[in-house]
């Protein structure tokens, strides 16, 4: 496995790297590598992947909840005070991070955009 440098940057003039590759975050363009998983060569080590697949599921479903949530308020927020609810390059750089799943990846984050928007233009 290689390592990737492009997620370190160099500070500009005197102040301190941030965001997320000053987190050890990857860029939001380089897709992350798929785990490695065994095969299993039988039932047992299939139903055992399967728990593990019903608990990725419950834990998404309760991260896009969360999600929504975070996005809906900041939409009323945001309505408070005056401005739009919905910022479209925020959006757009939501989808950049969604890309690296490929096509359906960019579905998916119009899905959770749209979930997060709520119901526009009702009260």
């Amino acid at each position: 496995m290689t390592s990737s440098t492009s997620a370190v940057r160099t500070p500009v003039g005197d102040r301190p790297a941030t965001g997320p590759a000053a987190r050890g975050m990857r860029h939001v363009s380089e897709p992350a590598p798929l785990p490695e998983i065994p095969v299993p060569s039988d039932q047992d080590g299939i139903d055992l992947l399967r728990v593990e697949i019903d608990a990725a599921d419950a834990e998404i479903v309760r991260l896009i909840q969360r999600r929504t949530a975070l996005s809906q308020a900041i939409g009323q927020a945001r309505k408070s005070l005056g401005g739009p609810r919905i910022v479209y390059s925020r959006e757009m750089a939501i989808l950049d991070r969604f890309r690296a799943l490929g096509p359906a990846g960019t579905d998916l984050g119009m899905l959770l955009l749209a979930m997060g928007r709520g119901k526009l233009g009702r009260k």
